[in-house]
């Protein structure tokens, strides 16, 4: 039997396990390394497991919008958006959004940050009573068992909720241009947080 690297053998058992749109596609690049790697063609292996990771990271985001819940009835909304690579990742962790609007004006805002260093410090802030003593506007928000803060901005007539899902995941909805939160609350709770949390493995 043929040896094979470490990182082709895998792939190979990542991609046996689910079967993702484009397996076609990534079982024969993986097939093609192989190929490469027992040629002794060091370089076009490595390059083509480059690609394989490329489309399976790929594969992976594309999972992660579907989080993002669909227009309510009445509204509209911009395609769902990731940044999950590069230096951004270290900064922010990952991260999904999506616009949803109305033909008033009115406008909210979802956000799902995941692995985000900051994210401990966050939790400590948001989890502390002074901070509901310090701005009367805030109040504490609770759904499916999981806690945050609900916010309205009289200044600005911003309407945001903020939910911590353990110490890894944040979820926050922005509301602008509209009389109440209830919109922004409609929409924190069309998400699936237990699909959330399977997602980034909690």
């Amino acid at each position: 039997m043929q040896n094979r690297t470490p990182l082709i053998v895998a792939l190979t058992a990542c991609l046996t396990l689910a079967a993702p749109a484009q397996a076609d596609e990534v079982t024969d690049q993986l097939d093609a390394a192989r190929h490469a790697y027992e040629a002794g063609q060091l370089h076009s292996a490595a390059d083509t497991l480059n690609f394989v990771v490329a489309k399976i990271k790929e594969q992976m985001t594309a999972g992660l919008l579907k989080l993002l819940p669909e227009p309510l009835a009445g509204w509209q909304a911009d395609p769902a958006q990731s940044e999950t690579a590069g230096l951004a990742s270290m900064i922010v962790g990952t991260n999904l959004g999506r616009r949803y609007f109305r033909e008033d004006g009115a406008e909210v805002n979802l956000n799902v940050t995941a692995d985000s260093p900051l994210l401990p410090m966050l939790t400590m802030f948001l989890s502390s009573p002074f901070m509901m003593q310090a701005d009367p506007n805030t109040k504490p928000y609770t759904i499916k068992g999981q806690r945050g803060i609900i916010k309205h901005d009289t200044q600005t007539n911003e309407h945001e909720v903020t939910l911590m899902i353990g110490n890894r995941i944040l979820i926050q909805g922005k509301g602008i241009g509209m009389a109440d939160g209830t919109a922004v609350q409609q929409y924190i709770e069309a998400l699936d947080l237990d699909a959330i949390q399977k997602a980034f493995g909690g």
